[in-house]
């Protein structure tokens, strides 16, 4: 009898153990261990897909914050100048008759009208006023103005010009409002 020295690979292969019952338990195992691998790659995913998500959103509100925010510095620049339009006016309906065909005051005027075309190229416009329907969105009633004869609600004075820039109202319009009562008897 001869002694046979096996191989070291002869003696792992003798030492597996081919048995169905247990190759089904190594393959049912496996399976258990690809499907809760799937679940934590699939949770990894909606992670990674509402972190984006939310990046996306924070970086749509931050643009959307600093468009707001160039928005409102423009038109408090341009509240500087329509409020300089407004001494303007002031200027201009006060002059003095005799002043009238002044040099001076003429070119007083052609300074409002460069200012105007100014804030006209940027899109700011006078909301008309007078004649208008009350609107409390174009307008601050100022005072309620009785014995008009005009319909009520309808703007029979404008104490200050409103200005709007494109369809954002800049400035309401200072107003007084008919209230649609008739002409007092014996006034």
């Amino acid at each position: 009898m001869t002694h046979e020295k096996k191989t070291r690979a002869e003696e792992r292969i003798e030492a597996l153990d081919t048995s169905p019952v247990k190759l089904l338990a190594e393959v049912e195992a496996l399976r258990k261990e690809n499907e809760a691998l799937r679940a934590e790659v699939d949770e990894h995913r909606a992670g990674h897909h509402r972190a984006l998500a939310d990046y996306r959103n924070l970086q749509r509100r931050s643009e959307e914050e600093v468009s707001q925010a160039r928005l409102a510095a423009a038109d408090r620049l341009l509240l500087r100048f329509v409020d300089i339009a407004d001494d303007f006016d002031r200027s201009i309906e006060h002059v003095p008759a005799e002043m009238a065909g002044n040099a001076w005051v003429e070119g007083i005027a052609a300074i409002d009208r460069k200012l105007r075309t100014a804030l006209e190229s940027q899109g700011v416009v006078p909301i008309d006023a007078l004649g208008a329907r009350f609107d409390p969105v174009l307008h601050e009633a100022l005072a309620s103005i009785p014995g008009t004869g005009r319909p009520d609600g309808e703007v029979v004075a404008e104490m200050r010009r409103g200005y709007r820039v494109g369809s954002r109202v800049l400035r309401p319009s200072m107003v007084g409002v008919a209230d649609g009562s008739e002409a007092a008897q014996g006034s």
